[in-house]
């Protein structure tokens, strides 16, 4: 009765009924989901982060047994709203952690009374990382200052091995007694370290910054450099894009530093099983930098440990290590992110050195200097050497093992990176990549 109904109206009639018919039966179902909150206005910028090695041996894993880390990190950007990013990535079995707190540091392990925020993952307080897996944190309301200390604190129920870490953080982070500490505002400290275990980036809502992602090895993570200074070149660069004022640039305070340097990283190759080095520059490209909050820039000091770990047999070749770099800029470049190379500074004296090497090393910065394909030139190399002899480091900026810089060193390279190249930002969004040069 109902279809014959239906079949003797007009066209225009039938179209009203199944319009009317469809919209009852769509009132009709249950439970339908109410969309989320508009997360379009939200400008998310990387103001810290560190690239993960590992797993490390067995024997030289780093254990917690139901105990709480507060790790301290430096940022370089403010913001109104901060999130984290924590991370298994190079873990075999899940990773639990029970509760998560972020505070701004007053001394030590201690936080500044008021500032203690907890932090949830989809809304609950603790969150499981499957193998190989990130975690982002909700965001929370809390007024970070650029150039401050945070502290992140992790609650890790039950035994935990530090197999997603950062090695060489130059920063003191802190291990409790047994037991969830997240929210002591004075620390109950059994221990310290000087890594990064699981914490691979802290972001900030607010103002449409863009960041600067520092990709390299251990020159850009600071080895070396004294411990609870901040003084790795790309500390020296955040504090300047801090301070520094270029109307010609039009810079401002929105542009982010995160050092994703890993110490004994390489171009190429991965390194031997168990060391904290981290993946190739290659296969690390899309996690460390990619992946990062509001990425727009990348530098690129690669190559030395390439160059350095090669073997007689079979020699790493500046034609090698070129052709790597034109996938990483490639990948950037396919991304919109502008890549600025930096030369490789002089290594005559460290332990795998040789005249040979020299010859490579030599070749790659000729490349790079050449603009062949990077957006910009930073001549770390120039800044670095020594006059009298250009193989080796100056002695002032030498740190002693004749491969890394020391303090002075460090801030002589951040001194050095051309402010000019970071274009002023409008409305959340950088202007055209800087003009290859």
């Amino acid at each position: 009765m109902e279809w014959k109904l239906y079949a003797s109206l007009d066209k225009g009639r039938r179209r009203l009924l199944a319009a009317a018919l469809t919209l009852g039966a769509a009132l009709a179902l249950p439970g339908l989901p109410a969309l989320g909150q508009d997360w379009h206005d939200q400008h998310w910028t990387g103001t810290w982060g560190a690239g993960p090695g590992g797993p490390p041996l067995p024997a030289s894993t780093q254990t917690f047994t139901d105990q709480t880390l507060r790790q301290v990190v430096h940022t370089s950007i403010g913001g109104k709203r901060v999130r984290i990013r924590v991370s298994n990535e190079m873990g075999a079995t899940p990773l639990r952690i029970g509760a998560a707190r972020i505070a701004l540091r007053a001394a030590g392990a201690d936080i500044v009374a008021g500032s203690d925020r907890p932090l949830t993952f989809g809304g609950n307080a603790w969150v499981v990382l499957p193998p190989g897996a990130p975690a982002l944190s909700d965001p929370v309301d809390l007024d970070v200052p650029a150039l401050s200390d945070l502290a992140v604190s992790l609650y890790l129920p039950g035994t935990v091995g530090a197999t997603t870490i950062h090695g060489t953080a130059s920063q003191t982070s802190y291990v409790s007694l047994p037991g969830d500490f997240t929210a002591a505002p004075t620390f109950p400290v059994q221990r310290t370290i000087l890594s990064w275990p699981f914490l691979t980036e802290v972001a900030v809502d607010g103002g449409g910054g863009a960041a600067i992602v520092a990709l390299g090895d251990s020159i850009t993570d600071g080895t070396r450099s004294t411990p609870d200074t901040n003084n790795r070149w790309p500390d020296w660069l955040a504090r300047r894009l801090q301070t520094v004022r270029d109307p010609v640039a039009g810079l401002n305070a929105r542009l982010g530093v995160v050092n994703r340097g890993i110490s004994g990283n390489r171009l190429l190759s991965n390194p031997p099983e168990g060391s904290l080095a981290g993946r190739s520059i290659q296969e690390r490209f899309d996690r460390d930098v990619l992946a990062t909050n509001g990425v727009r820039y990348m530098t690129l000091m690669i190559g030395i440990n390439d160059i350095g770990n090669s073997s007689e047999t079979n020699p790493v070749t500046a034609g090698d290590l070129i052709a790597a770099y034109r996938q990483v800029i490639a990948r950037a470049h396919a991304k919109g992110i502008a890549v600025f190379g930096a030369t490789l500074t002089p290594f005559e004296g460290a332990g795998y050195y040789s005249p040979e090497k020299e010859v490579v090393r030599q070749a790659v910065n000729a490349w790079i200097r050449s603009g062949d394909a990077f957006d910009a030139v930073i001549d770390f190399d120039r800044v670095t050497r020594d006059p009298a002899n250009p193989a080796r480091f100056l002695p002032a900026y030498d740190s002693g093992d004749h491969l890394h810089p020391n303090d002075l060193g460090y801030q002589a390279m951040g001194n050095a990176v051309p402010l000019e190249l970071f274009r002023s930002l409008k409305a959340g969004k950088t202007e055209t990549a800087p003009a290859r040069r």
